[in-house]
């Protein structure tokens, strides 16, 4: 586990998911859908070449399912990462909605939560490309790199390190080829030596803000340390 992991505590959502409080089981629903509601409804776009509309109700059929059906119970961390079984249960609730003629859409006051569809569906066309098989992993994995992001920069807004994130935005997320660390150091009036050491620490950072997300959402330590070493590259 890296220096200042989070500790066994958080691996909790699968626990709090089976509590008998709903407000308790919806607080955990939340974790779940932040990291996999965009990988859920891309899947279900291209695998099951659902149009949008289809695809945005069946989402929230699915993870409205996780709170109504018990689908969770039957989760069995011996036999698959949490993130697989979750897409074989996708798989399922859009096979049986398809055959149910009577399906009941979701919409308004039935949505779980509000999500950007919009933003998801303009991104389809890029996921396109990618082979089905493929579709749910990659987008899972650029969901939780963006999510760790954003708590990276929440990280350095609270902490006054606004400087060390801005460096990390402008040379790691460049859309193209970076600036270098000199021109970094120019433009803001610090030793290249900061720019070296601020870049290594908002590196450092965004692998503890990674590694605190995946705890959240996998089972426990020996699934938590395979899917962080498949993201990150641990050993």
């Amino acid at each position: 586990m890296p220096e200042g992991a989070f500790p066994a505590t958080r691996y909790s959502v699968l626990s709090r998911m089976r509590d008998e409080d709903p407000g308790v089981r919806r607080e955990a629903l939340s974790a779940i859908v932040e990291a996999y509601w965009k990988p859920a409804y891309k899947h279900i776009r291209l695998k099951w070449k659902a149009s949008p509309d289809e695809a945005r109700d069946l989402t929230q059929t699915f993870f409205a399912s996780l709170l109504e059906r018990e689908l969770l119970s039957r989760y069995d961390p011996g036999k698959a990462a949490f993130r697989t079984y979750l897409r074989t249960c996708i798989d399922g609730v859009v096979a049986n909605e398809r055959k149910s003629a009577s399906r009941v859409k979701r919409g308004g006051e039935s949505q779980i939560v509000s999500l950007d569809f919009q933003q998801a569906e303009s991104e389809v066309a890029l996921t396109a490309a990618e082979p089905v098989e493929e579709v749910f992993y990659r987008e899972w994995q650029r969901q939780m790199f963006s999510l760790a992001v954003e708590d990276l920069r929440r990280h350095c807004e609270q902490t006054g390190r606004q400087v060390r994130f801005l460096l990390f935005e402008r040379y790691d997320l460049a859309a193209g080829e970076g600036p270098s660390y000199e021109a970094l150091a120019a433009e803001f009036r610090i030793p290249v030596t900061a720019v070296t050491n601020h870049m290594a620490w908002a590196r450092r950072e965004l692998r503890r803000c990674l590694w605190a997300r995946l705890a959240v959402i996998t089972s426990g330590e020996p699934e938590l340390s395979a899917e962080a070493s498949r993201l990150m590259g641990r050993p």
